[in-house]
């Protein structure tokens, strides 16, 4: 996060910030402003107007830069072949210039435009100085989550993969040509690209990669070690990172990310004066910064799933270049790492999809295989091959990531006192799993913790006490995910409240105030009261009283209980207080609803597990459905930035009753035409008062 010029958001953020994190800002752009002398201009490339030697003039002579920490000859031979075909062929989609970007299928990549939003048309400024950029503003920039990413330069480290498995050189040729484009058209300082040290970062470990993939392309060293404007690009980002550092409430992934990059390239490209003092500080950033920013359970302190995937894999990217460079991080370091993928495979569903809480960028640390939508796969085959799965893991298939790190460091790392058993509760993060065994597995998470990290908790969600439920990976009761970070700034903000999460809204406000796109302030932390799992009965009970301060205060206590043997999941809402209150179930997108008063027959047949659940609504309540509604914005799914699809939202509305308990139940029936679902069926269709929910257990319990 910047205090972008002009931007109306300063003010918003400079409220929620700590006195010394003001006077650091006030540094910062002190020296963004001296920085100005020492940008350059794309006319002057090339020239002897650069003056010194990019390289400095302590530094080693042409013959000797070399890349030393390249991958063993058998490596490309140990990709499995499943993930060697989907590289070639997302790597022949992008020698034709398709590639998707956060939702946009784009076809303009042969000799792409660095600087084009294709969402809003828009050009952001190509040589304005970058500090003077606000890269918030749509009419500057246009949506810069579109711009950058392309820049991350990702898709060329997928060319250079499919280069390293065939050796075509059509590929390498392809990466190059690019390579030296994004290199003129952004020189030191010069436009949007250099606004974000995350971005910096990234693109760091993505030129190390290329560079490593290439080795045995006979044009590799005029790329990189052998050209001038190469070299000044590798060094000045470097520069750029060492000088501003995120700091203060900018220091959640953002810092990670430009720590690991520095430290990647400093190990890559040793080739700078100032590369071992960068190396140095770099590891020690990472090293307190991986420990600072995840609770010692390995949950990151974000509590957004997506990004505590994005820190885990900049970890271990990171944690494998100081290993194979002869500069391993400390033990403790690799524990935490180790933390943060055990805590992954211990969330995940069967079907290896991790929870949905918080936001989500797409972020990724290094592309090595073909793009896919859920990537904790490729996280735990990562860690499996970094650090060993425990017996308890879910087994994810190697990719060519994973085959490559692994072969990058030669010898996993053995860390001790890992959890012997798959663990179900998260207390320092206040996340709970109550889930089910076997086939068609029932998997609920429980929110009872903290509201994201530090004071703005810029990338957590109002969503306090939210369930999440899904029955054989399907997802059921479903956390609606991110539809944007940049831009439309009236969906951003829905997809973030309350209102938007599988949890009660009280007196029409979220639950933390907003101060804007990425900021809130005064976000109470729910609390877990206690969590009993005893055979066929799991309990979870959780409060926010984040209400307590309005002019009507109010409670909110929330139970979820799973009882295994029925094969259901109920959840007592008790509002302590007299309130409004809007209780909200959103559905997955796969799912399908047909509400009669307080009851719901829930079906999913068009997935590999079809099934059919009964779900009796709390009564005092009046209930309404809406789906893919816009004014106001209701009943929306979001499975990825930017691809909003429509799903069904169930709102129940009225003024509660101050200790009297909402109950909500949600019973799942064995297979969509099974003799059981047709009966409750029947029974549900004549729903009318609560006798009928005693006769279908009746009915059930006969046919047993």
């Amino acid at each position: 996060m910047t205090m972008d010029s002009g931007s109306a958001r300063p003010a918003r953020w400079a409220a929620a910030m700590w006195p010394a994190e003001l006077a650091w800002r006030v540094r910062d752009q002190l020296l963004r402003a001296l920085w100005s002398l020492r940008q350059v201009r794309s006319e002057r490339l090339g020239t002897d107007a650069l003056g010194t030697d990019a390289l400095g003039t302590d530094a080693p002579p042409p013959g000797e830069r070399r890349f030393t920490d390249v991958l063993p000859a058998d490596t490309a031979a140990r990709v499995p072949a499943t993930a060697r075909r989907a590289i070639l062929d997302s790597a022949d989609r992008l020698m034709r210039g398709e590639w998707e970007v956060l939702g946009v299928v784009r076809t303009d990549l042969v000799q792409p435009d660095w600087f084009r939003d294709p969402v809003t048309g828009r050009r952001a400024a190509q040589d304005r100085y970058a500090f003077r950029i606000d890269r918030g503003s749509e009419e500057q920039v246009g949506n810069v989550g579109q711009v950058w990413e392309l820049s991350r330069l990702q898709h060329l480290t997928l060319l250079a993969s499919a280069w390293f498995l065939t050796h075509d050189d059509k590929y390498a040729s392809r990466v190059a040509d690019q390579l030296r484009s994004w290199w003129r058209a952004n020189p030191f300082l010069s436009g949007v690209h250099w606004t974000s040290g995350t971005e910096l970062g990234i693109r760091l470990i993505s030129l190390a990669w290329i560079r490593r993939l290439l080795n045995d392309w006979p044009c590799v060293a005029d790329l990189f070690e052998h050209d001038a404007l190469a070299l000044r690009q590798i060094r000045w980002h470097q520069q750029y990172l060492a000088a501003f550092p995120s700091r203060g409430s900018s220091a959640d992934c953002q810092v990670i990310a430009e720590a690991a990059g520095l430290l990647v390239a400093s190990c890559a490209f040793p080739w700078f004066r100032e590369s071992e003092r960068w190396r140095r500080k770099s590891s020690l950033l990472l090293e307190r910064k991986l420990v600072r920013n995840t609770f010692p359970s390995g949950i990151g302190r974000e509590l957004a799933s997506d990004y505590h995937c994005f820190t885990a894999e900049l970890g271990f990217v990171a944690a494998a270049e100081a290993e194979a460079s002869g500069h391993p991080l400390s033990p403790a370091t690799w524990t935490r790492l180790s933390a943060m993928a055990d805590s992954a495979a211990a969330l995940a569903d069967q079907q290896l999809r991790p929870p949905r809480q918080g936001d989500s960028s797409e972020g990724r640390a290094l592309l090595l295989d073909a793009p896919a939508a859920n990537r904790r796969p490729s996280l735990l085959a990562t860690a499996d091959a970094l650090v060993n799965r425990l017996d308890w893991w879910p087994r994810p298939p190697a990719g060519a990531g994973s085959v490559m790190l692994g072969a990058l460091v030669g010898t996993k790392r053995q860390v001790e006192g890992r959890p012997g058993r798959r663990p179900s509760r998260f207390a320092d993060a206040g996340v709970t799993l109550l889930r089910t065994s076997g086939e068609n597995e029932i998997w609920c998470r429980c929110n009872g913790g903290p509201s994201g990290y530090q004071r703005m908790a810029g990338h957590a969600h109002a969503d306090a006490l939210s369930v999440e439920v899904r029955y054989a990976g399907v997802d059921i009761l479903a956390d609606p995910g991110t539809y944007c970070q940049h831009g439309e700034p009236e969906w951003d903000s829905y997809f973030r409240s309350t209102i938007a999460h599988n949890t009660a809204e009280l007196g029409g406000q979220s639950q933390p105030s907003d101060y804007g796109p990425r900021t809130r302030t005064n976000h109470a932390p729910g609390r877990e009261v206690e969590m009993v799992d005893d055979g066929d009965i799991a309990v979870w009970t959780g409060e926010y009283d984040g209400y307590a301060s309005v002019d009507s205060p109010a409670r909110h206590r929330r139970s979820v209980l799973l009882d295994r043997a029925s094969r259901s999941v109920d959840i007592i809402d008790v509002i302590e207080g007299s309130r409004d209150v809007r209780l909200v179930f959103h559905l997955g997108p796969e799912v399908q609803a047909e509400l009669d008063g307080p009851y719901v027959i829930l079906t999913w047949p068009a997935v590999s597990a079809p099934g059919v659940a009964r779900l009796e609504l709390p009564s005092a309540l009046w209930w309404t459905l809406h789906r893919g509604e816009t004014d106001p914005i209701l009943g929306w799914y979001s499975p990825g930035v930017g691809r909003p699809v429509p799903a069904v939202t169930l709102l129940g509305s009225g003024h509660c009753v101050p200790g009297a308990p909402l109950a909500t139940r949600l019973e799942f029936l064995e297979g969509a035409s099974s003799p059981e679902a047709a009966v409750f069926r029947q029974v549900v269709s004549l729903c009318a008062s609560d006798e009928p929910l005693i006769k279908a257990r009746e009915i059930r319990v006969e046919r047993r």
